[in-house]
């Protein structure tokens, strides 16, 4: 096996369906369709959505096809991965505003304009009773309930709706449809990538491979990276910012986030894990980390930018030197009012608690208060948290 299957097949993978079968198509050269589905129901994408994605750029340096499918339809339904209760359903206008925000994002690990883009609802919406039914007789019920979650809702007397049973057998059907010979996803969805062999069987046609990988912890180092969770890494973020929000994760997720969120080969990422071993300070690592995160989705320069800069602010407790300069119409506002006027992007519930947690200054000064107001009649220096600095002054 050579070394760029060996880490194609390796580095950042949990579990895949058939390991032996697979390895042998790739060894043989030939061109393979390669799946990943995401719904749409969200703007943003986040380093733990491109986990998944980086894997499929192996795949494709390695020529294989990039089937890129949308869940313009089973979005509207709501997968219920990882869920105690049903997904709120989407509307089409919805799902389909969000996919056309992610084909840009990706494109910062793959060559969008090599991969084919599906979208679920072209197939999906016109079946008829008769196909669902058909469809539907490719699984039994006891094969459904033994999915973890459904499980422990039925422990937990929590519904399940029959609606829910309907996603699996839809994301299988995507694989007929697109006749896909490997399905790549998070762990979380195997047993739907495993629906799609079963379906795939049922309607005569070769069972595509299943390659898992890993789910990504945020920067709380506790939970699965996420928006709602406010401990994620924006692949649309600043270098600044996404700099400074990979330093401040957890020392023990170094390793971890250099296996699942760099290109570094796992030779290098064991090097990474006998340093720390070694007693070599995490600081210097995240150091490294960052610039290559900062590297994929910006650039080499952009990197050493941000690093320069987190330095000055962090190392030397400098300001930095290009701070946004904002013009107020009034002399004086309240400091969240101030913050929200120079463009944080948190809500006014998240500014009040950063003041709450002493991590907004003035002029190096903490406030503390969310009622206090502050003058700007001359120019003050405010500080919102580790990152955001803003000349501010009365116009």
């Amino acid at each position: 096996m050579s070394n760029e299957i060996k880490n194609l097949l390796e580095k950042g993978v949990v579990e895949i369906f058939v390991k032996e079968d697979l390895e042998k198509k790739l060894q043989s050269g030939k061109p393979l369709k390669i799946k990943f589905g995401i719904d749409p129901t969200g703007s943003d994408l986040h380093l733990g959505h491109m986990v998944p994605i980086r894997k499929l750029a192996q795949f494709q340096k390695m020529g294989h096809e990039i089937q890129l499918l949308f869940g313009t339809f089973t979005a509207q339904i709501g997968d219920p991965t990882g869920k105690s209760e049903a997904r709120q359903i989407k509307t089409r206008e919805e799902v389909q505003k969000n996919a056309e925000t992610y084909v840009n994002q990706v494109s910062k690990v793959l060559d969008t304009k090599k991969i084919k883009l599906y979208y679920n609802d072209e197939w999906l919406s016109g079946m008829s009773l008769k196909e669902v039914c058909e469809l539907a007789a490719s699984f039994t019920v006891q094969q459904m309930i033994q999915r973890d979650m459904f499980q422990e809702r039925i422990k937990a007397g929590t519904p399940i709706h029959l609606h829910e049973f309907l996603y699996p057998l839809m994301q299988g059907y995507d694989s007929v449809i697109m006749k896909s010979d490997v399905e790549i996803g998070a762990t979380e969805q195997t047993f739907n990538m495993l629906a799609g062999r079963t379906i795939q069987k049922h309607f005569g046609l070769p069972q595509q491979n299943v390659l898992s990988v890993p789910i990504l912890v945020g920067l709380d180092g506790k939970m699965k990276m996420g928006k709602s969770l406010n401990n994620y890494i924006g692949v649309n973020e600043s270098p600044k910012d996404m700099f400074g929000k990979t330093m401040s994760i957890p020392d023990e997720l170094i390793t971890t986030y250099f296996e699942l969120a760099t290109d570094l080969s796992m030779e290098d990422i064991n090097q990474v894990k006998t340093a720390l071993e070694g007693g070599e300070n995490p600081r210097n690592l995240k150091m490294q980390l960052a610039k290559e995160i900062v590297s994929i989705y910006h650039s080499k320069e952009e990197a050493q930018k941000a690093q320069e800069e987190f330095i000055n602010i962090f190392a030397k407790k400098e300001i930095p030197e290009d701070i946004e300069e904002i013009l107020l119409p009034e002399s004086a506002y309240k400091i969240v009012q101030l913050i929200a006027l120079c463009g944080f992007s948190g809500s006014n519930g998240e500014i009040k608690r950063l003041v709450l947690q002493n991590a907004v200054k003035v002029n190096n000064e903490k406030i503390s208060n969310p009622d206090d107001t502050v003058d700007i009649s001359e120019e003050i220096i405010l500080q919102v948290g580790k990152r955001s600095f803003y000349k501010v002054k009365k116009a």
